[in-house]
């Protein structure tokens, strides 16, 4: 590639890429600057730019994406700055909600009981002594609506981690937004809603994988013409690699279940630059910090190339992989939990030098328990402390360029290319999960890992090297018992003072649907509007559907 030619290409950049996006979203200073004061341009390229340079790299906000979604990325705007949190009834997560934003969060993650995540009433005989312990308890719309008390949905971006029931929690979210006055077009969010990774990696499914995929193509469809700004799926590779997977297995499991998603919707009837553009993605941030920025590149390459080369899209944002990115849950150790604020610090770096959107940090005591404010505040003030002092906020894609960098990345890339290849000959995702292929893989790297530790082969400070003697932790945050029975006690008093003739009269109405080919989305929000629970909804999608119970995969 000749100088002039690179400079026509960067000038078309800036014209119909960069001064759009500027226009909308100015940068935060006229002059960004090192610690030292050397002014910091907005985006670096080689000397020498060759043919392969725009192929692989291009510019930031263009394709294939590699250096970023956005063309000035965060020197117009942070990512989201998020922090995963629910615990006991909706009155405690209410009040925890509320002094995140106040202490500079940006948005709202929020975390569910398991009885919540897998479609069980808190009174259900198989919810005994789990009700609001991994997060916050949602029997019924009541629920909700003191979740988000005083939180005005309309100016708050909201992710809701919840997968086989999202439908259900995405209706209640909707009508707690109406009975604030907020129409569905404006709401801003994210529900998970990626069913094929509970199945290979996480364990929160109710249906079989035919039924939940009919499920997710009607929240697409419903969702591009009633909740327009919605992500309507959150295509999470995070449990993939808590589960035990290798980084580029994570990009390849998790793009292969974007594929999946795809191709159902697309069967489903809907057109791909319909529904394309509010898919999102939600990585892992792990210790090794060039190959985590290598593997966000390479994911986004991957995914932009995949979407236009073979599903067709046209439009720009059906390309575009935007993903949040969580710190690494299953990186942090109970023995000496300080150390743990330097690993998360470390995973931020990794998480922001890649790129990505939105950001939870964990904190420094959650391989003990819940997380107590104390220790969210020091998590999300390490987001603060990066985004603000670190200066790599300064310049889009800081590392490109670097040698090992795109060498990793390509690796990256190529290794992925390889299991999705491996997926394809098994006839996609549904039918690779159905026979084991990625639990298998994950077992397999898990295994390894586990190994290289017990071996001292891989050195986990303070577990198999630097051990102190310690005193047992104080201050961890404990979900009382009490909580149980008083939503036991609030859930009975919602059966009792609802009109129960509406209730069955839209439970009715559900399973109809469930019978036919309509969509599932107008009769879950009806029942909810009556105050039906989470439980007696899915209940009739179980009569309807059935439970789904997977052969073993050993």
């Amino acid at each position: 590639m000749s100088e002039g030619s690179f400079e026509k290409e960067k000038e078309a950049w800036e014209e119909n890429i960069l001064d759009p996006v500027l226009k909308q979203f100015p940068e935060r200073k006229e002059v960004f600057r090192t610690g030292s004061g050397d002014p910091v341009e907005r985006v670096y390229f080689p000397d020498n730019p060759v043919d392969k340079y725009l192929e692989k790299l291009g510019f930031p906000g263009e394709y294939p994406y590699t250096r970023g979604v956005q063309p000035a990325m965060y020197r117009s705007r942070f990512w989201t700055m998020r922090q995963y949190a629910g615990f006991g009834s909706a009155e405690e997560s209410n009040k925890r909600y509320r002094f995140l934003l106040g202490q500079g969060q940006t948005g709202l993650s929020v975390a569910f009981d398991l009885p919540t995540q897998i479609g069980y009433d808190s009174d259900h005989p198989l919810c005994a002594g789990e009700v609001g312990k991994v997060g916050v308890a949602i029997d019924s719309l009541a629920d909700m609506e003191i979740l988000f008390g005083d939180i005005p949905l309309d100016s708050v971006s909201t992710s809701m981690t919840i997968n086989a029931p999202a439908a259900v929690l995405l209706a209640m979210y909707i009508i707690v937004a109406e009975k604030q006055s907020i129409p569905a077009a404006k709401l801003r969010g994210t529900i998970q809603n990626d069913i094929l990774k509970e199945y290979m990696a996480r364990g929160t499914y109710i249906f079989s994988p035919a039924h939940s995929m009919r499920l997710i193509t009607d929240i697409f469809s419903f969702c591009s013409r009633v909740v327009p700004k919605w992500n309507t799926i959150s295509i999470s590779g995070y449990h993939i690699r808590e589960a035990g997977s290798t980084a580029s297995q994570e990009v390849a499991f998790t793009i292969a279940d974007g594929i999946a998603y795809v191709d159902a919707a697309i069967e489903a009837g809907l057109a791909v630059d319909d529904f394309a553009p509010r898919l999102s993605f939600f990585f892992n941030a792990h210790n090794d910090l060039l190959e985590e920025v290598a593997k966000f590149r390479a994911a986004r390459r991957l995914w932009a190339e995949i979407m236009r080369n073979r599903f067709g899209a046209r439009k720009e944002k059906s390309m575009m992989l935007r993903f949040h990115t969580q710190t690494g849950g299953s990186t942090l150790t109970a023995q000496q939990p300080d150390n743990n604020i330097v690993r998360v610090a470390i995973q931020t770096l990794a998480a922001v030098l890649g790129g990505t959107q939105s950001l939870h940090t964990n904190s420094r005591d959650e391989a003990l328990a819940l997380p107590s404010e104390h220790a969210v505040r020091i998590a999300l003030r390490t987001q603060q402390i990066v985004a603000n002092e670190s200066g790599i906020t300064n310049t889009v894609d800081p590392l490109a360029g670097s040698f090992f960098i795109e060498e990793l990345t390509d690796r990256m890339e190529a290794e992925a290319r390889d299991h999705i290849s491996k997926i394809d000959s098994l006839g996609g995702m549904v039918q690779a999960v159905e026979e084991g292929y990625p639990q298998r893989q994950i077992q397999e790297a898990a295994y390894r890992y586990q190994r290289e530790i017990e071996n001292s082969e891989r050195i986990v400070v303070g577990v198999n090297s630097f051990e102190i003697k310690e005193q047992p932790p104080e201050g961890l945050l404990r979900v009382d018992p009490s909580v149980e029975k008083a939503q036991v006690v609030k859930l009975r008093n919602i059966r009792e003072s609802r009109d129960n003739d509406a209730v069955a009269g839209c439970l009715r109405s559900l399973r109809n649907a469930a019978d036919s080919s309509e969509n599932l989305m107008p009769s879950i929000m009806e029942a909810v509007r009556s105050y039906a629970t989470l439980g007696e909804i899915c209940g009739v999608l179980r009569e309807a559907f059935g439970e789904y119970v997977p052969n073993t995969i050993l």
